[in-house]
This record gives C-alpha cells, structure tokens and sequence, in this order.
C-alpha cells in the first residue's frame, strides 16, 4: 500500500488559517459509510445525528505553550517544539535550523539554558534544561500552531487552540475535532440522551509526523502518553451491551480505544498505526476533521471510512467551500 495512495489536492484557500470568530460556527459534512451518501450540516447541530444512549468520548489533555525560540551562542536562532512532557529533566524536542549534540540553547535572554543531549533524526533531539522544561514553556513558550498555518500565534490562539475542557497538560497539538464543541453542543447531545466520558492522549510526535517512506506499513507510529479511566470503561462496556454505539471524538480518541482494545491497556504507551485493512473493536462512528494529504490521521478516517467513500467526500467538501485543517470544519462518519 502506497503512501501516495491517499492524495488529494489541497487548495491553499481551502485552509482554514484562523479559528472561526464564535466558536461552534463551523461546517460539518456527514459521511455515511455505508452507502457514502453525503450530507451537509452544522457543527451546532452535530446532536441532531446522535441517538438516546450513544457515548461520546472526549480527550481532556491541555495543550502546553510548546512553542520555544531559542539562540546558539553566536545568536543563531533555533526554534524548538516540546513534544514530550516528562517527570525527568530530559525531554523529546522537534527543531527547525541544524543542531548537534553538546549544543547549548539559551531561551529569550534569560539564565535559562537547553542542552542538546542526543541527536534522534526526522528533525528531532533529546534535550536536558537548567529548570524543568515544563517550567520555562510556561513562563516563555508559545501556543504550537501548526506549521503550515506561516503565522506566528496571537492572544486568541491562546484561548482557541485549546478545548474548553481541557484539563491534563501534557499535548503539543490539540485535539483538533473538540475545538469547535461548546458547552451549548454538549447540552444538546446530553438533552438528547447520550452519555459523555473522557480519556487522555497527550498529542505527540506519533500524530503529526510526516510519512518518509513510499510504503505505508513501513512507517513506525511513535509513541503517545495516554490514560483511560475505569468510568469510561464502564461506560463503553455498559453502551456496547445495550446495544448503543461508541462516537469518538477525534483520531486520537480512536487510536486510544483501539490500543486498549488490542492490548488491554489502560495507561501507557500508545503506537498504534491504523490504515486501511485495520478492523475498529470499539468505535461505531467519528467525528473528525479535515485531515492533510497523505498523513497518518487521513489514512485512520480511511480505515473507517473506506477510501474509496472519503476521498469523494473530501473532493465535495472543496468544491462546496468548506475549510479544512485544525481550525477548519469537521465531519461525522457514521
């Protein structure tokens, strides 16, 4: 199976380069994948596709102010993303510019220091700080917006780059699905009859890291922290008795659910890759986003959807003007 298998072209205007200005205005296309019968709806309105004893599972991780300028010695800048949150003092970084191990970063002209320890390849490095590092991004980190978005953060990134329940830091990329889910959508799914829990997957390098190899089943997925808690369990167990379906709310909430599936799981680390030929044990519908040609995440909603359903789907939600990407509108596969 070929990585360039799952292509598709991308208009630049089709990206989606800023949150929409209310949150949960958004567009959401409806997929079902079964017949691949489209329909065009509103992010608000996802409840009006959920039925009395459904179980929507939402990841709680808190994205971290990952975003780190840095300066070599000679004032060179090195930019570095913090992928990893660790109780030791030595921490997975991505950075952009060359580094080499023994290289000493200092951070926004303070005493603060980062030293490379281990160059580890694809642009990424091991690093100990004269502080902890969860400590520095607070005080001088920036939100991790995506690469392709070519700005810099603003306050408002601040406040929508992030879920509104957010709560475990420890991601360097939010869980893109929830960013338009408001306190007024939960209410009506609620209304609705269905039941909601939570689990935590700290987004991480096994997300976002692009495809090197021609072969999809030579990629190897590293690895993301994550914690599902005995209520969500429960819960799952209690909806797949009576019959009623598991709606994850995002990749990262079906990769989760699907590890703790394979292995039994329910803390640890997470590597599954899903793609197509992969058979769902807990998921019975998505709520997703628009996913980037050729990435891992496009080729899990594949897996669920079928290609051959959700390129067509991805081909009218570009024609119809929707926008794609994190800040962009989703879509439901049920």
């Amino acid at each position: 199976m070929l990585v360039s298998d799952f292509d598709y072209r991308l208009p630049e205007e089709s990206i989606a380069k800023y949150p929409p200005k209310v949150r949960g205005s958004t567009r959401l296309l409806v997929l079902d994948r079964q017949t691949g019968n489209i329909t065009d709806s509103h992010y608000a309105d996802f409840a009006n596709f959920v039925q009395p004893g459904d179980l929507i599972i939402l990841n709680d991780t808190r994205v971290m102010r990952a975003r780190l300028f840095t300066t070599l010695p000679d004032k060179r800048p090195r930019e570095l993303i913090v992928l990893e949150k660790h109780h030791s003092d030595i921490n997975t970084v991505m950075y952009r510019g060359k580094l080499h191990a023994g290289d000493t970063l200092t951070v926004d002209d303070s005493s603060d220091t980062i030293v490379v320890q281990e160059i580890l390849g694809n642009g990424t490095a091991t690093v100990k700080s004269s502080r902890p590092l969860h400590e520095i991004i607070a005080q001088f980190g920036n939100v991790p917006l995506p690469p392709y978005l070519h700005r810099n953060a603003t306050a408002e990134d601040i406040k929508r780059y992030q879920t509104i329940w957010a709560k475990e830091l420890g991601s360097c990329a939010a869980p893109t699905a929830s960013l338009n889910m408001t306190k007024d959508t939960l209410r009506k799914l609620q209304d609705k009859g269905a039941q909601v829990a939570y689990l935590t997957l700290h987004v991480g390098l096994g997300t976002f890291l692009p495809i090197r190899s021609d072969a999809v089943e030579e990629h190897h997925m590293h690895s993301e922290w994550f914690h599902i808690p005995l209520e969500t369990i429960s819960a799952i167990k209690h909806a797949k008795d009576s019959g009623h379906r598991v709606i994850a709310i995002g990749t990262t909430v079906t990769r989760t659910l699907e590890y703790w599936a394979q292995t039994g799981k329910t803390a640890g680390e997470d590597d599954i890759f899903i793609y197509p030929g992969y058979q769902f044990q807990v998921v019975d519908a998505l709520l997703t986003n628009f996913h980037a040609p050729k990435s891992t995440v496009l080729m899990l909603a594949a897996a669920f959807a079928g290609w051959e359903c959700l390129k067509p789907a991805y081909e009218h939600a570009i024609s119809s003007g929707y926008k794609l990407l994190s800040y962009g509108d989703s879509m439901f596969i049920c």
